[in-house]
């Protein structure tokens, strides 16, 4: 995929990947910027029901606005039928990366709690 143009996107590298997709930094030829590019695996792409589960991850991240979930941009197809997301590319560690540096810690806010 690397060096591939898909859509309006140049994939540059992988980011990473599980189960339910592959990441890639890719450029934004129309916007001239980075986005991250997650793509539903070959083999889920051909399940409806797989599908149909992505395209509501995107739809429901979408609709959310927080400073700590990136901003999804489109939801598309190749021409051979893989289904992506485009989102926000956002520079830094991964959590496995922050997880092995230090431990996380949880921050509650209180007032908030005590609202609900």
């Amino acid at each position: 995929m690397i060096g591939k143009t898909i859509s309006h996107y140049k994939i540059i590298e992988k980011l990473g990947g599980g189960g339910m997709g592959v990441v890639y930094k890719a450029q934004d030829l129309k916007l001239d910027r980075f986005v991250a590019l997650k793509f539903l695996p070959h083999h889920l792409s051909a399940d409806e029901e797989e599908k149909k589960r992505f395209i509501h991850e995107a739809k429901a991240a979408s609709a959310l606005d927080h400073p700590n979930i990136c901003n999804i941009h489109e939801i598309d197809e190749t021409e051979d039928g893989q289904i992506f997301i485009a989102m926000e590319f956002i520079e830094g560690r991964s959590l496995q990366e922050k997880i092995k540096s230090a431990p996380l810690t949880l921050v509650v806010n209180w007032e908030e709690v005590k609202r609900k």
